[in-house]
């Protein structure tokens, strides 16, 4: 049985982790949840710079040296062997970061204090999830957030959102800045990938950025506030939620609504992860 104590407000959470149903998992998660949303109101109006990593199963695997799903070379985040992406980098990169976030579940907590040791989990990184599907972060930084993603998906959500009716759905107008980086093996070049990502954000107006890159953000996140002062909060699939591609099976997506436009040429050639057209679904017609 999902208990009450891990449910947020305004969503549905089809995750069936055992860890849901036992009360001993994260007893403050409520209080915390208060308290993480009061972190990200005070950074803001403060313009503080910090930054959030999101530590998942995919981060331990990749920081493992691991070729296993998306930490395989050749499928995702690299295409070269660990030995020739400068690997060392990521290692030390992802200990840098201000605030870190897992999930709940107990076996990520233990891959977390494996592969990034003596630093302290701060939040579940499932607060990001379920403050972008009730659109609370959305509507409490509207006219203040920029994307952090791949180009692929950045360009969709760009497209979608002109929309007056997605508009009404997320609470806001528009995204503020959209910052790009390559949806297929930005690690094998970590030092091209931060020059492409820091050369926008030195234009960027933002002041608090959701992101989701992918594996680079071990090596990546902890050098971006060197470019502009902003939150940067990764809230990973988050952004797929964004595009209308998201797995409703994902923590607390269960009631999304994926917004699509009818322009095929679009989607083409993107990573879609876990998505299988479940859940519900509105088709935009594109008004040239």
């Amino acid at each position: 049985m999902y208990l009450d104590n891990y449910k947020i407000e305004g969503t549905v959470n089809l995750d069936a982790n055992p860890c849901f149903s036992n009360p001993d998992t994260f007893p403050n998660f409520q209080d915390k949840l208060e308290e993480f949303k009061g972190l990200l109101k005070d950074l803001v109006a403060n313009n503080e710079s910090k930054t959030f990593y999101k530590f998942g199963d995919g981060d331990y695997f990749f920081l493992k040296k691991q070729g296993v799903g998306s930490a395989s070379p050749g499928r995702r985040a690299l295409s070269k062997g660990y030995d020739d992406i400068g690997h060392e980098d990521f290692v030390e990169g992802a200990k840098l970061c201000d605030y870190y976030t897992c999930e709940i579940y107990p076996e990520n907590i233990s891959k977390f204090n494996e592969v990034i040791p003596d630093i302290q989990i701060d939040y579940p990184s499932e607060y990001g999830y379920g403050l972008v599907a009730n659109k609370w972060i959305l509507q409490e930084f509207s006219g203040k957030i920029g994307l952090i993603g791949a180009d692929s998906k950045l360009n969709i959500i760009e497209n979608v959102i002109e929309a007056p009716q997605y508009q009404e759905y997320l609470g806001l107008e528009k995204f503020e800045d959209y910052i790009s980086l390559p949806q297929r093996f930005a690690c094998d070049d970590l030092e091209a990938t931060e020059r492409m990502v820091g050369e926008q954000l030195k234009n960027s107006t933002s002041k608090i950025f959701l992101m989701g890159m992918g594996h680079v953000k071990s090596g990546l996140i902890h050098r971006l506030k060197k470019y502009t002062d902003a939150v940067f909060l990764d809230v990973g699939s988050s952004i797929d939620a964004l595009a209308g591609i998201i797995d409703v099976n994902r923590p607390f997506f269960g009631d999304w609504t994926n917004y699509q436009i009818d322009d095929q040429e679009l989607y083409v050639g993107v990573d879609y992860l876990a998505y299988e057209k479940k859940g519900n679904h509105v088709l935009l017609e594109r008004n040239d």
